[in-house]
């Protein structure tokens, strides 16, 4: 029997090596774990309903503007919806109040809180969202105006260049883009909710523009078609901006 101390060391655990020296490490054989964990990516079925909807709102947008430059008879089944929406209004005075929705005065300085909050919650880290959405606004106006322009379309009331509705862009955008500013720091189960209610206060401004006779539907929704177009775009490039701060960083 052999008396050195070597002999009555204990092995190591099982799997490992014994502490008979040199000790080594773990066995080549277990993989090092990973010092970062893996950034999680959008859901691509979220992202081919989003390509979907710009998609057809590209699609409503190009037919309804050809129809207006051509005077089509979208355009004749268009005001005759517009006039039987009219007379079967609800409240002149709740369409005015769902039509103020859309007004800048309104719209704006929501959509400069969202910002406001989405910075001071993440201490300045979410500029690019805010930028992007900024930009949307912002090229929004010149847009409208330039399409506006190009078609000269008639109001229910008599008038030019009421096509498509700057009212329901501005309240689209300013709307849609405050909670895409905010959705994160809601709750999972509360993010639908917020979206419905968002969803419904854009459809009552339509319904009281045209209900009070400042626009046709067919203005409102391509209204809606532009804001969805530039929010879409404004999501995007915020991301591809937040992957590329995340990778310099």
């Amino acid at each position: 029997m052999s008396h050195t101390p070597r002999d009555r060391r204990e092995p190591g655990r099982h799997g490992r090596p014994g502490t008979v020296p040199p000790v080594p490490g773990r066995p080549a054989t277990f993989p090092a774990r990973s010092a970062a964990p893996t950034p999680r990516r959008p859901a691509p079925r979220a992202r081919a309903w989003a390509a979907t909807l710009c998609s057809l709102c590209a699609l409503v947008l190009f037919v309804g503007t050809w129809q207006v430059l051509t005077h089509g008879p979208l355009v004749r089944g268009d005001e005759d919806l517009g006039a039987a929406m009219r007379r079967t209004a609800p409240s002149r005075a709740l369409a005015e109040v769902l039509a103020d929705a859309g007004n800048m005065e309104v719209a704006l300085p929501l959509l400069a809180v969202a910002m406001a909050l989405s910075l001071l919650r993440s201490r300045g880290r979410t500029w690019p969202p805010v930028l992007c959405c900024a930009v949307a606004v912002g090229l929004m106006a010149p847009l409208v105006a330039g399409v506006k322009a190009w078609t000269d379309r008639t109001g229910p009331l008599g008038g030019g260049g009421f096509y498509p509705s700057g009212h329901a862009a501005t309240a689209a955008v300013a709307l849609g883009g405050a909670l895409l500013l905010l959705s994160p720091a809601l709750p999972r189960a509360a993010r639908a909710p917020a979206w419905t209610l968002i969803a419904a206060l854009v459809v009552g401004n339509g319904l009281g523009l045209v209900w009070r006779g400042y626009h046709w539907p067919l203005d409102v929704v391509a209204g809606w078609c532009l804001s969805v177009l530039l929010l879409y775009v404004a999501a995007a490039t915020a991301r591809r901006a937040r992957k590329r701060t995340t990778a310099h960083r």
